[in-house]
């Protein structure tokens, strides 16, 4: 399968640079150095990958993938940060980015991440088409395929990346785990100091989820160890 890539970064050289090493690779890659504009082809249009800049003019690499996070779009996004800036991953891991790459940038570092994040989702897609479709625990309904989580009949407005960690927690009903390996599992990558990420996504699936949420009824805390789905509630 052709895949292809959109990036987002204003500087042509860096842009250049990105678009001869990925179509060397075989991939077919569309740019844009303008914010707004990648973010309505992000939207508009079928990629497989999206590498995007932070520092952009206008809208920048931030909002954007908030912004398709919040549409529901599950497009795997690749950031790139300055070097030194850890807060720039760190807000960029909590907007949904699902892995990023310092600059300056080596050639083969770039394409290998680029290639370990295609076939990372080609394999979670494979994973997901094993899964039950639909999860029923009480309440609440989860259908994978159609991506729709409802509770009392009433839809759930949650996130691309809260949708995959409701389902990921309620497909091991009862199994405890660790921050570190829920980010490998959702998140799709391992990186100490990050776990963090897994609890403020945690908290906001709870306000949407649970009725009380300093209480909750099905995603439940460890205390010491990580969080579990609750298996004591009957389908």
């Amino acid at each position: 399968m052709n895949m292809r890539i959109l990036i987002i970064e204003d500087d042509h050289d860096i842009l250049r640079l990105l678009r001869m090493n990925l179509e060397a690779l075989g991939y077919s890659v569309t740019s844009c150095d303008n914010g707004e504009q990648g973010l309505m082809r992000a939207l508009n249009q079928k990629f497989n990958l999206l590498v995007l800049d932070v520092m952009l003019p206008g809208l920048d690499g931030l909002e954007i993938c908030r912004r398709l996070r919040d549409a529901g779009n599950a497009l795997p996004i690749l950031m790139l940060t300055a070097r030194n800036s850890e807060l720039d991953r760190v807000l960029g891991l909590e907007m949904g980015a699902d892995d990023y790459l310092p600059k300056p940038f080596g050639v083969r570092e770039l394409q290998a991440r680029v290639k370990a994040l295609l076939r990372r989702t080609a394999l979670n897609a494979q994973a997901k088409d094993r899964e039950d479709c639909v999860i029923t625990c009480g309440r609440l309904h989860i259908d994978c395929t159609k991506r729709l989580a409802t509770l009392d009949l009433r839809p759930l407005e949650l996130t691309a990346r809260e949708f995959d960690l409701l389902c990921y927690l309620a497909s091991h009903p009862g199994r405890v785990f660790r921050r570190a390996q829920i980010l490998d599992a959702v998140w799709g990558y391992q990186h100490s100091g990050y776990e963090h990420t897994v609890n403020s996504h945690i908290n906001r699936l709870r306000s949407k989820l649970e009725c009380n949420p300093s209480q909750p009824e099905y995603v439940l805390t460890v205390w010491g160890v990580g969080y579990k789905f609750n298996d004591a509630i009957s389908a």
